[in-house]
């Protein structure tokens, strides 16, 4: 049973095998992408996607001798094997026995890398205790002048100063290389070549130079430790074949990129196809619409026109019957005025009679108001003064505590005054302070009684006021009629009826009448003042003045 699985296996590996090998030879799944590059098609999702030819093979290899993979996975493996030694392994050999032979001067030479030159013999001298030499500058000039294009020189130095050497470092790409190569072969046509160097007895003030090689690389000197700090070392061939993975591996992903752009592209054209439909579709419902719509606009114009002209008809017939009823009642009026020319005198009488009985009565009405509202504030205004009274009781009454007070504190002070002659120092220093407190009470009692001069002043005048509006009152009504009007305003008090108007146009109603009471007393405190001055005087470029009013209303609003 088990030889029976085996042999069914193997047949399904060898069926596999023969169908992908000729799907190779057909070339649908792509193996080679350039000279060095190959890929795959079994494997996409490998991190690492770019093999060499070798590489490649090793890797299907390793799957074929795999125990975890499946039958078909071997199956294409060894397909891609069989294809590879077959059509692949031929090409490569003939390509790289052409490179072999096109780089065989340098193939196998091992060049220091970034590519660099040595200078050699460079004139030195003993100064300070230490060596000093021709700097880096003069010496990368000097090899700008005969073409070779360094990109900088750098004097190698050791314990005892300058060593006689300096590298010079070229560009990483084949330009420099070519640049160095051609200094190396400047120095060997002069004869001052690394050979040159190495086997000449004197030196002379001559500079040799040559390429960096494997060997300068490996050196034990100041050369060979620079260079292994700083480069690396590669062969033509090796170089060229890294650059040429770069450049597929730039393809390849420069490819990549192209199709998914294309992709990318394809999803926006189809997007666009769709709205572009979607959008045709809503302007064709649009236009449906419109259509129906002026349809019905139309429809609806037709209708108003229609039931204008009933309207108007109609209002035709009920102004020529407005016109033979007035007729009627023309006819009629001129009787009714004929028939009451003998009573318009007498209903003029009445009316005349009736308008005056109505404005007394009005007048009556003001007038009792007026004096409802007179006695309302005399009464006020004794309810003030006795309130003033009593204040003026309680002041004297303290006034008069206070005098007892200073008196009692006069008569203490006295005896104590004839107490305190033999010199006892507890007594003097109460005296002293009864002294201060007696002089505090002085000036107290003293503002006390201006205090009260001046309330008894102003009471007297408040009073003598109100007599003076009482007389007037008295005089006044003893003169008045139905039709007078009572009021009383004190002496430079304004009409706050102003200010209310104002503030109803600014303020809300249930603000106005209390900013019309904050603003007319404002204005009063304002008129009071003597030092208060509402007009400006303003002199022009011609020498002309003129008084300008300068208050502006919104200050005290």
């Amino acid at each position: 049973m088990a030889y029976r699985s085996e042999k069914d296996s193997e047949t399904e590996l060898e069926y596999y095998k023969y169908k992908y090998y000729n799907e190779l030879k057909k070339g649908r799944p792509k193996v080679k992408f350039s000279d060095l590059a190959y890929r795959c098609p079994y494997c996409p999702g490998k991190s690492k996607q770019d093999y060499l030819f070798k590489e490649l093979l090793q890797h299907a290899s390793a799957v074929i001798t795999s125990r975890s993979r499946s039958t078909k996975e071997k199956a294409r493996h060894l397909a891609l094997e069989r294809y590879m030694r077959k059509y692949l392994d031929v090409k490569v050999h003939s390509e790289l026995a052409t490179k072999t032979e096109c780089s065989k001067p340098h193939g196998d030479q091992g060049f220091v890398y970034p590519w660099k030159g040595i200078i050699a013999n460079i004139k030195t001298e003993w100064k300070d205790g230490k060596h000093v030499g021709e700097s880096g500058t003069r010496l990368r000039e000097e090899l700008s002048r005969k073409g070779f294009n360094p990109v900088r020189v750098h004097p190698i130095w050791n314990r005892l100063g300058h060593s006689g050497f300096a590298i010079a470092e070229f560009k990483s790409d084949w330009t420099g290389f070519n640049n160095a190569m051609s200094m190396e072969k400047s120095f060997e046509v002069d004869h001052c070549g690394k050979r040159d160097y190495y086997t000449a007895k004197n030196l002379g003030d001559k500079l040799f130079g040559w390429m960096a090689h494997k060997d300068d690389y490996d050196s034990n000197g100041p050369i060979g430790v620079y260079l292994r700090k700083s480069a690396d070392v590669k062969t033509i061939s090796g170089k060229e074949a890294e650059d040429q993975r770069k450049a597929s591996t730039l393809v390849s992903n420069l490819t990549n990129t192209l199709e998914v752009q294309s992709l990318h592209l394809k999803q926006i054209e189809n997007e666009y196809q769709e709205t572009s439909a979607s959008l045709n579709k809503l302007i064709g419902q649009k236009e449906d619409k419109l259509k129906a719509y002026n349809e019905e606009m139309k429809k609806m114009q037709q209708n108003t026109r229609d039931h204008l002209e009933k309207i108007f008809l109609e209002h035709e017939k009920v102004t020529l019957h407005l016109e033979a009823q007035k007729k009627r009642l023309e006819q009629h009026e001129k009787q009714l005025q004929q028939r009451e020319a003998q009573n318009e005198t007498d209903r003029r009488k009445l009316h005349d009679e009736k308008k005056m009985n109505e404005r007394a009565a009005v007048e009556q009405k003001k007038a009792d108001e007026n004096f409802l509202k007179l006695a309302e504030e005399q009464k006020k205004e004794k309810e003030k003064l006795h309130r003033k009274t009593i204040e003026l009781e309680k002041k004297l009454d303290a006034k008069q505590a206070l005098e007892l007070e200073v008196e009692r504190m006069r008569g203490a002070l006295q005896v104590m005054k004839h107490m305190g002659d033999d010199g006892d120092f507890e007594m003097k220093k109460k005296m002293d302070l009864i002294i201060e407190d007696l002089n505090e009470k002085v000036e107290e009692l003293d503002h006390m009684e201006q205090l009260n001069q001046a309330l008894i002043i102003k009471e007297r005048k408040t009073n003598d006021e109100v007599q003076e509006a009482r007389k007037e009152l008295i005089a006044g009504l003893r003169e008045v009629t139905a039709r007078a009007n009572i009021g009383v305003k004190r002496m430079g008090e304004l009409d706050i009826k102003p200010f209310t108007t104002a503030t109803k146009r600014k303020f809300p109603k249930e603000e106005a009448a209390e900013k019309a009471m904050v603003l007319c007393s404002q204005w009063e405190d304002y008129l009071r003042d003597p030092s208060w001055h509402p007009f400006k005087i303003i002199v022009d470029e011609g020498g002309n003045s003129k008084v300008c009013l300068y208050v502006i209303m919104e200050q005290f609003m």
